[in-house]
Formats: structure tokens, C-alpha cells, sequence
């Protein structure tokens, strides 16, 4: 792709899916954090790279409101107001090492938070803990995960705000990579989400991790993988 487009969908999806151009700037952001060697600061690094390249993308989005301003020589410009009252919604932990991205580039953006946890019996994610500011119905939401693999987890926080009165429209959904089957998982049941992505996988494997991937996106950035641990 040689500018921002709606993704092909993949095989048994539906929906908008916005993949980011696939430039070879991009390629190369994507091969240092998908290395089984990068050191972490070089993972976070790139990681957070990328994640202001979506982030920007998932803004461009929202609605925008008319607004003329007259310029230093006098002229008008027909220009665009920004969406009023966005809130980011990042999906703990891993979601969190997206808030800084967005904090960067929408000043004074309000945070909230939701825990999705995997019960031990029954395997599906319920909801652990909710913190979303008490206004939240109306406005748009940016909800924040850096891999969609299953869509458990994003169905069940999308969930979560449309319980809380926000419209399905005005969710986006802003991931660093996904898959078919968690797109179309998602797409089954929120037509209307927008799913923003700097990467589609080929498959997910027997694990249901995502191939090729790059392994747990939350230990890797927070250093609480293998390389990172701290033994007591």
C-alpha cells in the first residue's frame, strides 16, 4: 500500500479494518521488535514508534468539526477542529504501554482503564476491574491493546463500554498486530468497531499464538519475561 487504506479483509472477515502503509520504515520497526534477541530498550523503543504511528491513525478517525482561523497575512483557512472529549481506554497491562503514545500526541486526554482476566475454570475472559470516567456515554473512545489474537479480550472490553453507553461507532479499536480469526471475532459482534493495525498475521497456531508474532507484547515492554525477571 503506498498511503493509509482500508485493509483487504481477510478471508472471513467483515467490518473496517485500517492497516497502516506498509513502507519499509514500518518493516524495519517491525523486524527489531519481532528479533527473540532484541534487548528491551530497543524493544520499547520501536515498539513505542509504532504505537504513535497508530495512535495518530486511530485520531484521524474520529469526527471533526468545522473551523475557520484567519492566518498571519490576513488570509481565511477553512480548516478542521479536533474531536472534543476523546478517551483512552487501554486494556491492563499490556495496553498500558500504549497510553504514553496517546498522552503524546492528544494533550489532556482522559485515561481510563479495564482489566480482562481469563477465568481458571471456564477459560473465557470475564471482566476483573473497570475505572472509566463517569461521563463516558457519547464520547468517542480509543481502546487501546497491542495484539488482537483470539478477540476474547476485545470483545469483552468492547463490551464493557457499550454497557457504559458508548456507541459502537464511536469505538476504535487501535492494536500493533492482529489476526484474521480475532478480527472476525470482534466483527461478529461489533460490526461497526474500526480496528486499527500496523500488522495482520498469518494464522494463529495451535496455542493460539500469532504467527509469526513476537511473543508476550506485555512481558517483553515491562521487562517481566524471562530475560527481564527478577529472581526473589
Amino acid at each position: 500500500m503506498t498511503g493509509t487504506e482500508v485493509a483487504p479483509a481477510p478471508p472471513g472477515t467483515r467490518g473496517t479494518v485500517v492497516l497502516l502503509p506498509q513502507t519499509d520504515q514500518l518493516r524495519a520497526l517491525h523486524t527489531v521488535i519481532r528479533d527473540r534477541t532484541a534487548s528491551r530498550a530497543d524493544f520499547v523503543f520501536y515498539s513505542e514508534r509504532i504505537i504513535r504511528m497508530l495512535v495518530e491513525e486511530g485520531l484521524g478517525l474520529l469526527p471533526f468539526a468545522p473551523r475557520e482561523v484567519r492566518t498571519p497575512v490576513g488570509a481565511v483557512y477553512p480548516g478542521l477542529r479536533f474531536a472534543p472529549d476523546v478517551v483512552g481506554v487501554p486494556i491492563v497491562r499490556a495496553g498500558e504501554s500504549m497510553e504514553g503514545g496517546l498522552r503524546a500526541v492528544c494533550r489532556g486526554v482522559r485515561i481510563g482503564k479495564v482489566l480482562i482476566q481469563r477465568d481458571p475454570a471456564t477459560k473465557l475472559p470475564r471482566v476483573g476491574g473497570a475505572w472509566l470516567p463517569p461521563d463516558l456515554a457519547g464520547r468517542p473512545v480509543l481502546l487501546l491493546d497491542p495484539m488482537l489474537a483470539t478477540g476474547g479480550t476485545a470483545v469483552a472490553a468492547i463490551t464493557l463500554l457499550r454497557e457504559a453507553g458508548v456507541a459502537e461507532e464511536d469505538i476504535v479499536f487501535v492494536t500493533l498486530i492482529s489476526v484474521a480469526d480475532g478480527i472476525d471475532a470482534v466483527h461478529t459482534r461489533f460490526p461497526k468497531v474500526r480496528i486499527v493495525t500496523s500488522a495482520i498475521e498469518e494464522r494463529l497456531n495451535g496455542n493460539a499464538y500469532m504467527v509469526p508474532g513476537m511473543g508476550d507484547f506485555g512481558d517483553r515492554f515491562f521487562g517481566t519475561d524471562d530475560q527481564g525477571a527478577v529472581t526473589p
